[in-house]
């Protein structure tokens, strides 16, 4: 089993939240050319979160240029208003937070019935444990390896911690939901959220603040392989 999961591939999810707005195509094009996986990208409110990033509209021209995986991340407080919005924009997954979800289970069969894989995500604070009733029922959770609202920001060391009890709690539910991190994740800690048990790993500032994206990525895909 174990060699199973070191052979399962690794995914590699620039976040568009760190791009360069003014030149946002550019930016979608280079991750088409890359050897990144997905496309991450971050919805927010203004109100779950102390940031607002952007919408519907330019989500939409996004997915017109992109050619792979659309990961979108809802930090929205009442996401369900949005479900079938999203995945008639073209989200391959939807993950809401569970901190803003009053019927989680609901949620996670609404955005299966629209097509998408179900994604929830726990801020640093949040229990492993509260998720043990619904594992089975979701395809990713993303844990939060920073605060989330802002790009930049350090990586919190407890989260190789939670991502092994995370791990175990799979195993122990004979679940196949994929472990996504999402903040901080650089060259320097890359391996290691991989041998914790991470499968996807979520990278905005440290590729597109990189003078070479398309090398960064390479090497981060590299790092995992």
């Amino acid at each position: 089993m174990v060699k199973e999961l070191l052979m399962t591939p690794k995914i590699i999810a620039p976040s568009i939240l760190a791009a360069d707005f003014a030149n946002l195509q550019r930016d979608v094009e280079m991750v088409n050319q890359s050897e990144a996986d997905w496309f991450h990208i971050d919805i927010m409110d203004g109100v779950f979160v102390p940031n607002i990033s952007f919408g519907m509209p330019v989500l939409r021209d996004i997915v017109k240029h992109a050619s792979k995986t659309i990961d979108v991340h809802l930090m929205i407080i009442d996401p369900d208003r949005y479900i079938s919005t999203f995945a008639g924009l073209g989200a391959d997954i939807l993950t809401v937070h569970y901190e803003a979800c009053t019927h989680l289970h609901r949620t996670l069969q609404a955005i299966k019935a629209e097509g998408m894989e179900a994604g929830v995500a726990l801020n640093p604070h949040t229990n492993i444990d509260l998720l043990e009733d619904v594992i089975t029922d979701i395809d990713m959770v993303c844990l939060m390896s920073v605060n989330p609202g802002f790009g930049g920001q350090k990586f919190i060391e407890n989260t190789y911690a939670k991502i092994k009890k995370l791990k175990a709690l799979i195993h122990k539910t004979g679940a196949t939901t994929k472990i996504e991190i999402d903040g901080g994740v650089t060259d320097q800690n890359a391996e290691k959220l991989i041998e914790a048990g991470a499968d996807v790993l979520v990278a905005g500032s440290y590729v597109f603040k990189s003078k070479d994206q398309l090398g960064i990525i390479k090497h981060l895909k590299a790092l995992v392989s």
